[in-house]
């Protein structure tokens, strides 16, 4: 069964701090991986100030207004606009701060970078705010230098093209022929892909290699680079001309933020490869089913060096996040960032695209990416109305195009060449670049779009124009410049002009209004996959099944179980692992089986004169939880969905034997057909626990009436048996003591004593089964979002905790009143009255009745049997040893077994006289004697009680009922 998540309804919106997190593309929780200093586990507080950027370079005398962010361990600036400057570097990079003397008023910082540059920051806020700032800055400067962070700045940069670029040794290609030789790529020590060794795709010439390197090194000069880049509009501009092959992987990784991960978790890469080797899941077989489906046009996935690259980067991937595992577009991405980018960098590029960039686009719904696609549709309805409603005419299905455009970033569309350009700008600018070239596509081939009639016509109207992304634009236009421009070019130009109104905000608001409606979608197909997978359905239909299945859901929204998890990898030697399946445990089964089942919750009627309500609680008590480990099979302490209907399709539909037999092997504990004398008091307290609201008595006394049917049947059965082996030169005595855990009812017996009591017989044949209801369950609502001054007011104001403190309080004032009532419903609720229905005729003679077990309850207080109790507080009873029983064979699951058979013929062999029970023993005498003396104990105690509460007679009553006494009969 595929794994049931509750992820979708637990999602909540961004805070302000994580928008602002994702805005400079920092890691959510930074990982510091090695040995650190004492003292340095303290964190900063975070913080952010008015200031003015400007830079300490001649000829740069541009100044930004903007807000400075110190959160630990990074500095980050964002101008007003959002679109003037921006940066983000780690405090590790920085290597002096000086305050400068500036005139009266100003506040100005001098922050000098790693690699040469400097940044000066005047903050504009008031003095104190300013002087907080700065000791804020001093701590975090002094925690990363305690930790050891500056010294691996060094090591760190020299694996980044960027620097062999500047410092002028990086080989520049002869004839704009973008190669390199192995033994100068071996020797470098910068990372690269798989393009270094096999090509990069195009032709260099063509692409203008040499123009670009030349632009990006002029501009890495002047605004820092790798760790310390600053990012300008002249960064955005360069990006959409194109990366030069030998810097993409770097830039990307930059851009994405991926860097910053990477800096921070050295070596964790190779640890999980190293610590996971061998190890075989289905994710690594997915893995390898679909290696050489990857790219193959490209040279580098026709060796094995290629090959093998992507498998780690997958692998390690996949027993990083065994929640998402592995999915073939992710193959593909995979696949294409290798050819730029060394396995670690694509690695950490690839956990970035998966949980920040591309949430839920990966994962087994698939819910980001359909929930994408629901906003393109609303963008196409916005932006290109007419297309649009021509779609919905002929009834083509947008997302039959654009849904692979979104999964692979337009890799697997249009030829690598231009995808690549597309990458290039979905890292610097985010997702909103996939809407963008998505409508611009469809505006530019709108006159064809309009005559299509099927997706078929679509499918081949969108592979020509991907094919001929290279023609020109305007191949008739008499201006050269014209025809210059290609048809990719145009795309570019329609996206990022046209559709400039397309932002991040406007995406994430679309997001907001339609994710709701993609979580309802993906649960009801969720249920109906769950239901189709199940391996059987039992007796229950399709519906049942569906509806067990909402139960369940519901459930594990309230009290979640805990994540699947692989098991550690230490503990794998040989075999395939299996994908994790949702298995709930103890609490959250209570809770389950409190929507299910009548008795197994406290639902009480509350009226206090304001309002009258239902309040139900989760029952909590041992007979649920033996239930819940009769029903997991497995016996590896958590229940799936199979096992729920395993274990309600076992009860739901039983006749009246095979309930009981049902409860009697519930309680069986060891599962020898044979209930022990303590397993027999804990049947006792099931029923107890099930019939503890009914109203009156009636149940009370058929618990009692079962307890004692059931020592008289069990002794006077084990009495016959032993009766039958006595020798003839024995002397018939007492039974010896039967050990508690020793056998002492079995089935057939039980049935007998089940039978023998109307109100047991009526709840085993109609009751039992009917307490578990699948009733529809209300749909659950979705958390509503808290945008807005009233929305957040509203949620701080409709919580639970308020609305339990409100019942709280009008419970008070009812109470206050006198209106105050609280009614238990009844889980069974047959009996209404306080009248018991008649015991039936017991099949023992009275000789047969007298055992040790009936006297050890009569000297033990009633009230100890008939109320539910803990283990160490139930009836200890002594019955003949069980080393007597000569039982051959088992016992039969049908009828009676030959002990109760030959029990049957001693009670119909003569008639039973009351003079059988005299005996002329001494020992019988004294135990007679006994029971006599308990008896007038008792006898006294209740004359004692009738004395100390009067009847309520009156003096006049009194002496009639005396006159009455002394009365002689009438003749």
């Amino acid at each position: 069964m595929s794994t049931i998540s509750t992820a979708l309804r637990n999602f909540k919106e961004p805070t302000k701090e994580q928008i602002t997190q994702n805005f400079f593309s920092l890691p959510s929780i930074p990982v510091v991986i090695g040995k650190v200093a004492e003292g340095t586990d303290e964190e900063v507080e975070k913080m952010d100030i008015n200031a003015v950027l400007s830079l300490g370079v001649e000829g740069e005398e541009d100044s930004y207004a903007g807000k400075l962010y110190l959160m630990a361990p990074y500095l980050a600036f964002s101008s007003l606009d959002k679109k003037s400057v921006r940066f983000t570097i780690p405090l590790s990079t920085v290597r002096r701060v000086e305050r400068l003397n500036a005139r009266a008023g100003i506040y100005a910082l001098s922050l000098a970078l790693w690699h040469g540059g400097k940044i000066i920051v005047q903050l504009t806020s008031l003095r104190p705010t300013a002087d907080l700032f700065c000791a804020l800055l001093r701590d975090a400067l002094k925690i990363e230098l305690q930790r050891g962070r500056m010294k691996a700045v060094k090591g760190f940069v020299k694996t980044c093209y960027s620097e062999v670029l500047i410092s002028g040794s990086a080989p520049t290609p002869s004839d704009e022929k973008d190669e390199i030789s192995a033994t100068e790529a071996s020797e470098s020590s910068y990372l690269g892909g798989l393009g270094l060794r096999f090509k990069f795709p195009g032709d260099p010439k063509k692409l203008r290699e040499v123009s670009k390197i030349k632009l990006w090194t002029t501009y890495l000069k002047t605004h820092g680079r790798n760790l310390t880049l600053l990012r300008y509009p002249q960064c955005t501009r360069l990006v959409q001309v194109g990366l030069p092959n030998r810097l993409r992987g770097e830039m990307w990784e930059t851009l994405s933020g991926s860097l910053f991960l990477r800096y921070s978790n050295p070596g964790l890469y190779e640890q999980l490869l190293e610590q996971n080797a061998g190890r075989t899941t289905t994710s690594t077989e997915d893995i390898e089913k679909d290696l050489h489906r990857s790219l193959p046009e490209y040279a580098g996935y026709q060796s094995e060096e290629g090959i093998g690259a992507l498998r780690r980067v997958l692998q390690a991937y996949s027993f990083k996040n065994p929640e998402l595992g592995y999915c073939q577009a992710m193959n593909i991405l995979a696949a294409a960032i290798l050819i730029y980018m060394s396995e670690e960098q694509a690695f950490w590029l690839l956990e970035v695209l998966c949980d920040r960039l591309l949430p839920g686009y990966y994962a087994p719904s698939m819910h980001g990416t359909l929930l994408d696609q629901r906003v393109f549709e609303s963008l196409v309805q916005r932006c290109l109305p007419i297309i649009h409603d021509h779609f919905q005419v002929v009834d083509v299905q947008l997302s039959v195009a654009s849904l692979p455009w979104f999964l692979s970033l337009f890799i697997n569309s249009m030829p690598m060449i231009f995808a690549f350009r597309i990458v290039d700008c979905f890292f610097c600018m985010g997702p909103k670049v996939l809407f963008q070239v998505g409508l611009a596509i469809l505006k530019i081939n709108g006159e064809k779009l309009l005559q299509i009639q099927d997706d078929g016509g679509f499918l081949n109207l969108m592979r020509d124009y991907f094919a001929s992304l290279g023609d020109s634009a305007h191949p008739h236009s008499t201006d050269p410049r014209a025809r210059a421009i290609t048809r990719f070019q145009e795309l570019l130009l329609v996206s990022f002009r046209e559709f400039s109104v397309i932002t991040d905000d406007l995406i994430l608001s679309e997001r907001k209004r339609f994710r709701n409606e993609i979580i309802h979608s993906i649960e009801t197909f969720s249920k109906r996959s769950a239901v189709r997978n199940l391996r059987s359905l039992g007796r229950f239909t399709k519906e049942q099944a569906g509806l067990i299945y909402d139960a369940l859901y519901q459930a594990m929204c309230v009290i979640p179980p805990p994540p699947a998890q692989l098991p550690p990898p230490a503990l794998i030697h040989e075999g395939l692992e299996e994908k994790p399946e949702t298995r709930i445990q103890l609490r959250t089964f209570q809770y389950f089986l409190s929507e299910i089942a009548t008795w197994a919750r406290d639902e009480k009627i509350v009226s206090n004169g304001f309002q009258q309500r239902v309040d139900r609680d989760v029952a909590e008590h041992e007979f649920i939880d033996r239930l819940f480990f009769f029903w997991d099979t497995s016996c590896c302490g958590a229940l799936s969905f199979q096992d729920l209907v395993y274990g309600l399709d076992g009860v739901m539909f039983n006749d009246l034997m095979e309930n009981i037999e049902w409860f009697f092997n519930l309680h069986d504990k060891n599962k020898d057909g044979f209930l022990t004398k303590d397993e027999v008091l804990t049947v006792s307290e099931s029923f107890l626990f099930i019939f503890r609201f009914e109203v009156g008595d009636a149940y009370l006394g058929a618990v009692s009436r079962f307890m004692t049917n059931a020592f008289e049947y069990g002794d006077a059965l084990l009495a016959g048996v032993d009766h039958k082996e006595i020798s003839e030169g024995d002397e018939p005595g007492s039974p010896l003591p039967l050990p508690s855990n020793q056998p002492y009812l079995n089935l057939a017996t039980f049935r007998m004593v089940v039978l023998a009591d109307e109100i047991l017989e009526s709840f085993f044949e109609t009751d039992l089964s009917a307490s578990f209801r699948l009733d529809p369950v209300a749909e659950l609502e979705l958390p509503t979002s808290s945008s807005g001054l009233l929305g957040e007011f509203w949620s701080t104001i409709a919580t639970d905790n308020n609305k339990k403190m409100f019942n709280m309080f009008t419970d008070e004032i009812g109470k206050t009143i006198g209106k105050h009532q609280v009614i238990h419903r009844p889980s069974i609720g047959r009996y209404k009255n306080l009248e018991e229905p008649k015991a039936r005729e017991s099949l023992l003679t009275p000789g047969m009745r007298h055992s040790t077990s009936k006297s050890s309850l009569r000297s033990s207080p009633s009230s100890s049997s008939l109320r539910p109790s803990s283990p160490s507080q139930s009836l200890t009873v002594e019955v003949p040893s069980s080393t007597n029983l000569n039982l051959k064979g088992p016992v039969s699951a049908v009828g009676f077994s030959p002990m109760v058979q030959a029990a049957n013929a001693a009670l119909l062999a003569r008639p039973a006289f009351t003079i059988d029970d005299s005996k002329d023993d001494e020992d019988d005498d004294d135990d007679d004697t006994e029971v006599a003396d308990n008896d007038d104990q008792v006898m006294d105690e209740v004359d004692a009680f009738l004395e100390a509460h009067d009847s309520g007679l009156t003096d006049a009553d009194k002496e009639v009922a005396k006159d009455l006494l002394n009365a002689e009969p009438v003749k």
